[in-house]
């Protein structure tokens, strides 16, 4: 029997960065690709493709953070790990950064053009198929902290806007979602707690479980 195969693709939340830490990563029983790998049990294999600092299509200039444009590694990403039953998509946090000068609507259009239309129209090398989306709604950014309020000024609004788009384009291209808006951020005020990725990893389970005999054809 073959396992239905999962692709977890985002940036340091999917990574599972502890808040306020030096990149030090939360282990396998805490970050959230691997608590619903266990939670699914071994008829699944879940793929984790978390980066630091990953963006939709923005380039990062910074020295030692090259590739970090997703746009340009999701296809190589599709096929390198084909075949997918679903990808599960967690991007956009790092676009909403002062530097890149996004507004939501924006941060939307590229979602929705460079990572759902993709993924939905790149079929499978070696089966009849292609993969199906499971958006995830980002985390509300905590301004009141200093790491978040010396990169993403005015975002604890605009990511809440960020949310409710996130869930229209998830509609409107008939893609499964999950809401992670109301989940706590750590210390920084950007990344997840420990409790959030465990609590994330649940909901992903109960929607990939409602939802298994249309997402993996049974």
């Amino acid at each position: 029997m073959h396992k239905k195969r999962i692709l977890c693709f985002g940036d340091s939340n999917t990574w599972g960065y502890i808040p306020w830490s030096h990149h030090e990563r939360f282990s396998e029983n805490i970050r959230f690709p691997k608590v619903l790998q266990k939670l699914l049990g071994i008829d699944f294999e879940i793929i984790e493709e978390g980066l630091n600092s990953r963006t939709l299509s923005s380039e990062d200039m910074r020295i030692g953070k090259e590739g970090r444009n997703g746009s340009l590694y999701l296809i190589p990403c599709l096929d390198s790990h084909d075949p997918l039953d679903l990808v599960i998509l967690m991007l956009g946090t790092n676009e909403i950064k002062d530097v890149y000068q996004n507004s939501p609507e924006k941060i939307g259009e590229a979602l929705d053009k460079y990572f759902v239309k993709t993924i939905l129209s790149r079929k499978s090398q070696f089966q009849d198929k292609y993969p199906k989306i499971l958006i995830i709604s980002l985390p509300i950014i905590d301004e009141s902290t200093k790491y978040a309020n010396e990169r993403y000024v005015g975002w604890t609004k605009k990511s809440k806007e960020l949310s409710k788009l996130y869930s229209k384009i998830a509609k409107t291209n008939e893609c499964y979602f999950v809401h992670a808006s109301d989940l706590t951020v750590g210390i920084d005020g950007v990344h997840l707690t420990e409790e959030s990725h465990i609590e994330l990893a649940k909901r992903l389970f109960n929607e990939i479980k409602k939802n298994e005999n249309v997402i993996f054809n049974i």
